[in-house]
């Protein structure tokens, strides 16, 4: 993920090495993906207080990180990355919890999708289309990062999400 993530777009697949990348996060295991925008909303709205209690800052875009591929139901990790110890994990009122995690170090292949949301599935299709070609292999886990920040002013046609996944 890191800080090169935010730099220009990536218009082709990169192959990139990466170093590890704490985070803070709320889990989710078995979540229902029609439910997933409330899942986010739910998710940054308990995240950015427990992160400002604790002078903890973001050091870097928001992200989704997904551990299985998802069918009806997804488990996956909403968050930040952060440079110092979160600390003990944060209960939240809906039941969710902030924890500190990680995304490991290692090979990844990248690439930006720019325009809204709803283009994501076919992004994604597009980027493991490619990564096969390139002669790797994608594994586990895959993640996307929110470089432009969502809002309801932001203009799809404008929006960059970078996406990531780990290759052999």
């Amino acid at each position: 993920m890191g800080a090169d993530s935010v730099g220009e777009p990536r218009a082709a697949l990169e192959l990139v090495d990466t170093a590890e990348v704490t985070t803070a996060v709320v889990t989710a295991t078995g979540y229902p993906m029609a439910e997933l925008r409330t899942l986010f909303d739910t998710a940054f709205s308990g995240l950015f207080p427990v992160l400002g209690q604790r002078g903890v800052h973001p050091a870097g875009p928001a992200f989704a990180l997904y551990h299985r591929m998802p069918d009806d139901t997804v488990d996956i990790e909403v968050g930040v990355p952060i440079e110092v110890d979160l600390g003990e994990p944060a209960e939240l009122e809906d039941g969710f919890t902030v924890e500190q995690s990680r995304i490991p170090a290692g090979r990844v292949a990248a690439i930006s999708h720019l325009g809204g949301y709803d283009g994501l599935g076919r992004a994604w299709d597009e980027f493991m289309a490619a990564v096969e070609r390139s002669g790797a292999s994608p594994r586990l886990p895959f993640w996307e990062v929110y470089v432009t920040e969502p809002s309801p002013e932001a203009d799809p046609a404008t929006m960059r999400t970078d996406l990531f996944t780990f290759v052999e």
